[in-house]
């Protein structure tokens, strides 16, 4: 769906009769809890960090302090955010459910919305409706060992497990995260990379293709391709669970790696957050065959892949 003003709230209500599958309904019930899946809630930007050329990490709280405290979700969800006059937008949210009264999220500067968005001062308001899609089942991963892969962008809606699972670590296994970029200044969350490297409860292992001049004396991670840091982890493949989300050219080389590692199919998944549209099924500009991204995903097993082999 292209971005939008005006949204007819009462067509989107009605719009759920159009679904293939009338479990669509039931499914994003569910998942948006006591929000309203309909009706953007007024938000205000209360931080901008600038990270990188294009990428930008916003800071926001609702209007009514009680959405605050009860809006829940899932690391892998993501809200609509809508900018007053220009239109909406749907975007992955970076921060962890365990650190409540905060709706992070890592925007790509990448079309009229967003630019709108940039545009926006500290206190300005925007509505946020959601949240959206099944995220990652933390349940099923508990007890596990995760080994997490990201790059580039891909480190936005990945960073809300990475600290999902780090506040909760009791819980789960051996954490290793791999995250690469094309050059040292693209990584993303610089200051909690470099948090996480010195933590050891987490494996953290960056990777670039290019380091620049002015990062090399303190630079502590490799070069080359994300695939290169495979040989610098030890993963039990019947144990771990693989998170992945990056550029869609990583997914088949990663995807190869873990194969070779004898990972089982169902123990890979990946975050397609890039295909989302309208988020509640109306528009079908994020349908993969018969699923539907924005419900059935954006987490998906590689078995859901294979099936659907225009996923990737």
């Amino acid at each position: 769906m292209p971005d939008r003003v005006g949204f007819d709230i009462t067509t989107a209500r009605t719009g759920f009769n159009t679904f293939p599958e009338r479990v669509g309904l039931d499914i994003l019930s569910e998942r948006v809890g006591k929000q309203d899946p309909h009706k953007p809630e007024p938000a205000r930007l209360v931080r901008i960090d600038p990270m990188v050329e294009d990428h930008w990490l916003f800071q926001f709280r609702f209007v009514e302090e009680r959405l605050n405290r009860e809006f829940s979700y899932r690391p892998g969800q993501f809200v609509m955010l809508s900018v007053i006059g220009v239109g909406e937008a749907p975007i992955s949210i970076s921060s962890s459910p365990t650190r409540p009264g905060m709706i992070e999220l890592c925007v790509r500067r990448t079309g009229r919305v967003t630019d709108a968005l940039y545009r926006l001062k500290e206190n300005d308001l925007v509505g946020i409706r959601g949240p959206y899609g099944n995220g990652f089942n933390v349940d099923k991963l508990k007890g596990n060992d995760l080994l997490i892969i990201a790059g580039g962008l891909g480190m936005a809606p990945l960073r809300s497990l990475v600290w999902y699972v780090l506040d909760n670590r009791k819980d789960f296994g051996d954490i290793n995260l791999m995250y690469g970029a094309r050059t040292s200044g693209d990584l993303l969350f610089k200051n909690e990379i470099d948090l996480l490297l010195n933590r050891k409860d987490i494996k953290c292992l960056l990777i670039v293709e290019r380091v620049q001049y002015e990062h090399r004396v303190n630079w502590r991670g490799h070069t080359g391709l994300i695939t290169d840091l495979f040989k610098h982890v030890e993963v039990n493949p019947k144990s771990t669970y693989a998170a992945i989300c990056g550029p869609p050219v990583m997914y088949k080389f990663v995807l190869q790696k873990l194969l070779e590692l004898e990972f089982s199919k169902d123990r890979i998944l990946m975050s397609l957050e890039r295909k989302m549209k309208c988020g509640i099924g109306k528009c079908a500009h994020c349908t993969i065959g018969y699923k539907y991204t924005c419900i059935h995903g954006p987490i998906f097993t590689y078995w859901d892949a294979m099936n659907l082999p225009e996923m990737i």
